[in-house]
């Protein structure tokens, strides 16, 4: 379980994110990087990083589930996603 504190920290990166995408589009097509340095730093995409929707573990992440791995295969195990077999693992 990731600490409350972490998870906190990528909210407000992802709402940095959406605050600064419009400027950071528009500085971008005009070619100035000085603009784009003085953004704040959480602004970028990349530094946003996924986290599973259950446990909030950021290792292991699959997006297309919007959880980890071994929240997958725990769900999996006990037929709770739809279409997933166990074959063997």
């Amino acid at each position: 379980m990731a600490k409350e504190s972490m998870k906190a920290r990528e909210v407000k990166r992802k709402k940095l994110i959406e605050k600064y995408a419009e400027k950071r589009a528009r500085l971008k097509a005009e070619g100035d990087f000085i603009g784009l340095q003085k953004l704040p730093k959480n602004s970028s995409p990349i530094r946003y990083h996924n986290r599973c929707k259950i446990t909030g573990r950021p290792k292991g992440y699959m997006r297309q589930f919007g959880i980890s791995r071994i929240t997958f295969r725990e769900m999996a195990s006990a037929g709770l996603i739809p279409g997933i077999k166990k074959a063997s693992w």
